[in-house]
């Protein structure tokens, strides 16, 4: 890069999301900005080095910091600090099939339930296959009992996922594997159609025979090792010579469609190919694969890592949206020998949770080093993500990343020595390492190699906010260019943050016209299902692991091709496949603004404006109610709990009030009266007559009523959740809103009528005093009318239904209340309003 693009991408100033994250999740004591950060992280890496060259290292692994590597969060956050929680993002843990003793050298159950709350508490996500339990009913000798199955056991790890995150360690994730020949298959596609293992995502784990019988329309065995109780042998279970028990055959498509239709309804569960993991194994020789971390980039043994790590590559791109413009290769080769070199200097200095994970990765020391940025990068270059040209570029990055590594890794072992468990001929004959470039071949036989395995391409969502101005996410292209984030704000408030893309903000820095976008500039709904795969078909022969990427199709995908994707995905040999469609379930992933110049005025956090002389009509008391009639606003309030359904009627009184701001007089119209009319006789009348009174002396008082509202809706009620109101969705769909308590559901109430009036803002906050005067001064003219029209309270009647009226069992959704947030591909998605929440 030379002086004049450095200096052109410098000048860019941080997105205000980019420093609140940064410094909410990654900078510790006193850090402020990503210079902070960087500098702790390179010095702490540089620890593995010899004493004499460890200052030499420290500033050299600044430079990769600053030049474009961005070590994955957990490194960012632990590394350098006295915290005793791991730099390692993921693991895999196995899981026998025993409730204590270990068998086959896999721990019992609660045994791994205990190691892996022990790695979730140091902070790392937990991947297993549960394909060892025997099946539901399956003969227990022991207790002269039957068997419960695997998906009743998934239940205890599930709850102690919660149970650690509710105790303060980092979000807990998991992913849940069973073999598609596993007797309890059936059971583990339909495990979250009622939103249970709301701390699991799924996936099946498929070999090429079941792959080729789906093909065939052939039938399967479902087997196990455990035998079956005899009510089953005598409806027609047998052994076969390899000593499995055939529980019983299906055909393979009827098991195919049960799986693609829950993942085309709620996007689980996934896909893993294992025949394709295993084939191209760097160590085929000495381990066997059964499960992926949980987000499914890297496929591992039991107590394997994923220590990772990306490079921005929108970093490289020479001449953005220029004609000369260019990737510079030489300057991303460089960088990569460099990330190499920290990312295995991460399993020296990292804190292990359990000693099984540190000796498996002292044995094979697995590094997984990707990218980040494509689709920003692609952007830049002036070229089409779903484009072959796109796609032959990505593959050449990639092959560039490919053999950089590997070279580097060889440079590592002749310092360093290789990882302990190389073979020569056995590694250079895996399907992976044979399709190596010869030099790169030759150098292995010569020198071995540092790591078994070098490369995954991540997920990388809250790193690109914080560390890379918020370039698309790992090898995805961008899903807006611009859109809103809310953020949830210590006095329970909520600020909207306007995010764009990196190539959006750096092409409108350089004068592009934002509103007539080049042609490069495509999103990921803007291409078909198929060019999203064509991708990953491009890219995944160059990296030794696996890809977290998620094929976005839209909502009227029809289902027969959609079943048909993941049958061209095994035939393109990828390891596993993910989708997202948004639908009646889980509905859509963002909320895009409907321009990209979109203003944030009155969203949370805007302050009142005060006069100049200190006469601020938002905040002067008044000692009792004004003599005289006021304008009112009388709202019917329906809604529903346990006890059934409930109807109140609500009144708000707004008076004129006159103040200064600025120097210039101005008049607004402020509630001072809340009350329930009388007449109505309810167990509820004493409490809400009794809020509705303090509320009034909040309004008098001066005091703030949007703070008052946003701590009623704070009220929990230990009876269950109260519905009422709805919540429109993108699609324009609505869905049902939920609260914790009555008083939440009646706080919310208030708010809707003063939103509609116009003295708070959509989000439920206060509207500055100028824009009050001046909405007050067009409605007197004849020129407005109400701010917006009263969405959440239902008409009578509408859309109750008898029975309970909460969503299901998972954790409350921060947008509609509803306990309907499950775990979708390490995101937290709500299946009542489709709240997409942190990731990871």
């Amino acid at each position: 890069m030379n002086a004049n693009e450095q200096m052109m991408q410098a000048v860019l100033p941080p997105q205000e999301i980019s420093v609140e994250v940064l410094r909410e999740k990654y900078a510790k004591g006193e850090e402020r900005s990503a210079a902070d950060v960087r500098a702790r992280v390179g010095r702490a890496l540089a620890e593995a080095e010899p004493e004499a060259q460890r200052e030499r290292w420290a500033q050299r692994f600044l430079a990769a910091l600053e030049g474009g590597f961005v070590p994955a969060g957990r490194i960012h956050s632990a590394a350098g600090t006295r915290i005793e929680a791991t730099l390692i993002n993921c693991f895999v843990q196995p899981v026998g099939d025993a409730v204590s003793e270990t068998v086959d050298g896999k721990p019992g159950i609660y045994a791994a339930v205990a190691q892996a709350a022990e790695t979730m508490r140091r902070g790392g996500g937990v991947g297993y296959d549960f394909s060892a339990i025997r099946p539901s009913g399956a003969l227990v000798r022991g207790t002269h009992s039957r068997a419960s199955g695997p998906v009743s056991f998934m239940k205890v790890f599930d709850a102690s996922c919660a149970t650690v995150e509710s105790a303060g360690a980092r979000r807990g994730a998991q992913m849940g594997v069973l073999r598609a020949d596993h007797p309890d298959i059936e059971a583990f596609i339909h495990a979250k159609d009622r939103g249970e293992l709301t701390n699991f995502n799924l996936s099946i784990g498929v070999d090429d025979a079941f792959m080729q019988a789906v093909e065939d329309d052939g039938e399967i065995d479902l087997v196990h090792v455990a035998e079956p109780a005899p009510e089953t042998i005598a409806a027609g279970a047998w052994r076969r010579d390899d000593g499995m028990w055939v529980y019983r055959r299906v055909p393979a498509r009827q098991l195919w469609d049960q799986v693609m239709q829950a993942t085309y309804d709620h996007a689980e569960p996934g896909i893993l190919f294992l025949s394709h993991i295993n084939d191209d194994n760097n160590l085929h020789y000495c381990e066997r694969i059964e499960a992926t971390n949980p987000c499914a980039e890297q496929p591992l043994p039991a107590y394997g890592c994923c220590d990772l790590g990306s490079i921005d590559l929108t970093r490289f791109v020479r001449g953005p949206f220029s004609e000369a413009a260019s990737f510079d290769f030489d300057g991303f080769r460089a960088l990569v020998a460099v990330a190499v070199r920290m990312l295995d200097n991460v399993l020296d200095v990292t804190y292990w949770p359990l000693p099984e994970q540190r000796a498996e990765a002292m044995a094979k020391r697995r590094i997984g080093l990707g990218f980040l940025g494509l689709g920003s990068a692609l952007v830049m270059l002036g070229v089409r993500y779903d484009s072959e040209a796109g796609r032959a570029l990505a593959a050449r990055i990639a092959q560039t990343l490919r053999d950089a590594a590997y070279l580097a890794s060889t440079e590592l072992a002749r310092e360093k020595g290789a990882f302990p468990l190389f073979d020569a001929d056995a590694y250079l004959r895996s399907g992976f390492a044979s399709r190596l470039p010869e030099p790169v071949r030759a150098a292995i036989r010569a020198h071995g190699i540092r790591n078994s395995h070098l490369l995954s391409i991540a997920p990388t969502g809250t790193i690109t906010l914080a560390f890379a101005d918020n370039a698309s996410n790992g090898i995805e292209p961008a899903f807006s260019w611009t859109y809103q984030r809310r953020k949830r704000m210590g006095d329970d408030s909520y600020k909207v943050y306007e995010v764009a893309d990196h190539a959006w903000r750096l092409y409108r820095h350089l004068g592009g016209d934002v509103e007539q976008l080049p042609d490069s500039f495509v999103t990921a709904l803007q291409m078909s299902a198929l060019d999203h795969m064509k991708m990953l078909e491009a890219v995944q022969p160059y990296i030794d692991t696996s890809i977290s990427k998620t094929v976005n199709v839209p909502e009227d995908y029809p289902y027969e091709a959609f079943r048909n994707l993941y049958l061209e995905a095994w035939k393109a040999g990828l390891k596993g496949l993910a989708t997202y469609r948004p639908n009646r379930v889980l509905g859509a992933v963002l909320s895009v603004a409907e321009a990209a110049g979109q203003g944030t005025a009155g969203t949370a956090g805007a302050a009142a404006a005060t006069g100049a002389n200190g006469d601020d009509p938002l905040r002067k008391p008044f000692e009792s109610r004004p003599v005289g009639d006021l304008e009112g606003v009388t709202s019917k309030v329906e809604y529903l709990t346990y006890e059934g359904h409930k109807t109140v009627y609500l009144t708000v009184n707004f008076m004129r009030v006159n103040g200064v701001v600025d120097g210039r007089p101005v008049t607004i119209e402020r509630p001072v009266e809340f009350f329930m009319p009388a007449g109505q006789r309810s167990e509820g009348q004493q409490w809400i007559t009794s809020t509705m009174r303090l509320l009034s002396m909040v309004a008098r008082s001066g005091g703030s009523i949007a703070k008052a509202l946003a701590d009623m809706r704070n009220v929990v009620w230990d009876k269950g959740t109260v519905r009422y109101g709805t919540l429109t969705r993108q699609d324009g769909t609505e869905v049902p809103r939920f609260h914790d308590s009555e008083v939440a559901a009646l706080g919310y109430a208030l708010q809707r009528i003063l939103i509609k009036r116009g003295f708070l803002d959509a989000e439920g906050q206060q509207v500055p005093v100028a824009a009050l005067g001046e909405r007050l001064a067009q409605r007197e003219a004849g020129l407005a009318q109400d701010a917006m029209p009263l969405r959440g309270a239902a008409a009578p009647g509408a859309g109750l239904p008898v029975g309970a009226p909460g969503v299901g069992t998972g954790k409350p959704c921060p947008e509609c209340g509803a306990h309907a947030l499950h775990k979708v591909d390490g995101c937290a998605k709500c299946a009542n309003c489709g709240y997409v929440g942190e990731c990871g």
